[in-house]
């Protein structure tokens, strides 16, 4: 599994998670709106953690600069 993020990807990400945690816990979202929310804030945590997301691969995409061609 080669690593197709880039930094400012990855930081984009963990902010966005971080965002829809604060809006399912707060409860100015809630219901399966709000659980669809805290699980794409999960995949978000997850992707960035591993530096790979899996729907950038099947296009050829990566915002890793080490990476690019």
């Amino acid at each position: 599994m080669k690593k197709n993020m880039g930094s400012t990807d990855r930081i984009i990400r963990v902010v966005v998670a971080i965002a829809f945690g604060l809006l399912y816990f707060t409860g100015t979202v809630s219901g399966t709106f709000g659980i669809v929310l805290l699980v794409l804030g999960v995949v978000f945590l997850l992707t960035s953690v591993v530096s790979f997301c899996p729907l950038y691969f099947p296009f050829g995409l990566s915002t890793n600069p080490k990476e690019k061609s």
